[in-house]
C-alpha cells in the first residue's frame, strides 16, 4: 500500500439531493450545509463482532446515517491499525483506532505498511480509554498473572488490533511465556469456554460484550495487575493506570488495577468539512444517545478531546470545537 493508491471519495460517491430529508436531531445549521460533494454513504471500520469497537462503531454509523440522511454502517475489521490503513487508504470513510498504532502510522511505522506515513487520517472526537484486562476460567485455577502458566495458549484478539500489538509484548515484560492465538473476541471466548485456549488477554472498551457472554455461562476470573507490574507497564508503554470499576462485571467485586489507552474516532481528511462538522456535532451533543449506543461511550465527550496529541484534527472537527469554546493547537489541525 503507498499514498499513491488512494481512492477519493468522490470518485466513487455520487452528490445527495439537496432536499434530502434530515432526523430530529438535525438543526437549522445541518441543513443549511454544503452537501454538494457528500458521498451517498460511507462505511465505518469497526473490529470483530464480540468487541466494544464493533458495537459503539455500528450503532454511531446508523446515528450518523439516520440523522444526515446518508447509507452507512459499520463493518468488520482487524481494528484499530487496519484502521488507519483503511481510512488512509480510502476504502472506508470513518474508523476507530487507538493512540498507540496512530502513533505509528503518523510515523511510517504500521505494521501492515512499513514505511508508508499515513497523512490522509484526521482525528474527529475521543471514544474512550480502552483498558487491557485478562480473563481466565475460574477453574483453571489462574487468578493472578504470574500464575499464568509455563506455555500459556494466550488468545490476544484480530491480528493487527491494538491487543495483539501491544498485549504480547506486555505480558513478555512481565515474563510470561505464552503461545500466541488470535481470532474475533467472540469466537476466542467460545475457544476459552471449550478449553482450547488458557487465557484471553483483552484491549477492548468496558463491559466487553465477550466477557459478559461468558459470565452468563460460566465463572470466569477477572486477573488485575499487580502494583507493580502496573508501574513497570506504564513506563515501558504509550498506556497510563487504569482501575476497572467493580460495577462492569457481575465477577468483581472490588475495581481491578489496569492500564489503558485512548482512543479517538477518524476521519479521512479529503472528507467534505461540512460532513465532519455534522457528523462531530451530532456525536458531541448527544451524549446520553452515545451512551445508549455503549455504555464506555460516558468519555465520548468534548472535554477529552485534548487526549490526542498525535492525529491531526479534520478542518470540520476542529470548527465544532473552536466554536464551542474547546482549543485545539493550530499545528494540530490538518
Amino acid at each position: 500500500m503507498s499514498a499513491n493508491t488512494r481512492l477519493p471519495l468522490s470518485r466513487i460517491a455520487t452528490t445527495l439531493a439537496s432536499g434530502a430529508c434530515l432526523g430530529g436531531l438535525l438543526v437549522a445549521t445541518a441543513a443549511q450545509a454544503d452537501r454538494s460533494e457528500w458521498p451517498e454513504s460511507f462505511t465505518v471500520g469497526t473490529a470483530s463482532q464480540g468487541g466494544t469497537y464493533f458495537v459503539y462503531g455500528s450503532g454511531w454509523a446508523n446515528m450518523v446515517a439516520d440523522e444526515l440522511g446518508i447509507s452507512g454502517g459499520g463493518e468488520v475489521t482487524g481494528g484499530p491499525t487496519q484502521n488507519l490503513a483503511l481510512v488512509h487508504s480510502g476504502d472506508v470513510a470513518f474508523g476507530l483506532t487507538t493512540m498507540g498504532p496512530a502513533k505509528d502510522a503518523m510515523n511510517g511505522e504500521s505494521p501492515l505498511a512499513p514505511g508508508v506515513v499515513m497523512d490522509n487520517v484526521c482525528a474527529m472526537f475521543p471514544m474512550y480509554e480502552t483498558p487491557f484486562s485478562i480473563t481466565a476460567l475460574s477453574d483453571s485455577g489462574i487468578t493472578s498473572i504470574s500464575e499464568i502458566p509455563d506455555g500459556a495458549s494466550i488468545g490476544f484478539g484480530p491480528a493487527g488490533s491494538t491487543s495483539d500489538t501491544y498485549f504480547p509484548a506486555i505480558l513478555e515484560e512481565l515474563g510470561v511465556n505464552f503461545e500466541r492465538r488470535n481470532g474475533g473476541w467472540g469466537d476466542l471466548g467460545g475457544q476459552l469456554q471449550d478449553g482450547l485456549i488458557d487465557v484471553i488477554a483483552f484491549a477492548a472498551g468496558i463491559p466487553i460484550p465477550a466477557v459478559s457472554q461468558l459470565e452468563v455461562q460460566t465463572d470466569v476470573n477477572i486477573l488485575e495487575f499487580t502494583e507493580e507490574e502496573q508501574q513497570k507497564i506504564v513506563e515501558a508503554f504509550p498506556v497510563s493506570a487504569f482501575s476497572i470499576p467493580a460495577n462492569t462485571y457481575t465477577t468483581l467485586q472490588d475495581d481491578a488495577r489496569a492500564v489503558s489507552m485512548w482512543n479517538f474516532a477518524i476521519a479521512g481528511c479529503d472528507l467534505p468539512e461540512d460532513m465532519v462538522y455534522e457528523a462531530t456535532r451530532l456525536t458531541m451533543e448527544n451524549n446520553d444517545r452515545m451512551r445508549e449506543i455503549h455504555r464506555s461511550a460516558a468519555a465520548s465527550v468534548p472535554e477529552n478531546v485534548d487526549k490526542n496529541q498525535v492525529i491531526p484534527f479534520h478542518p470540520g472537527a476542529a470548527r465544532w470545537y473552536k466554536e464551542n469554546g474547546y482549543e485545539i493547537d493550530e499545528s494540530l489541525i490538518k
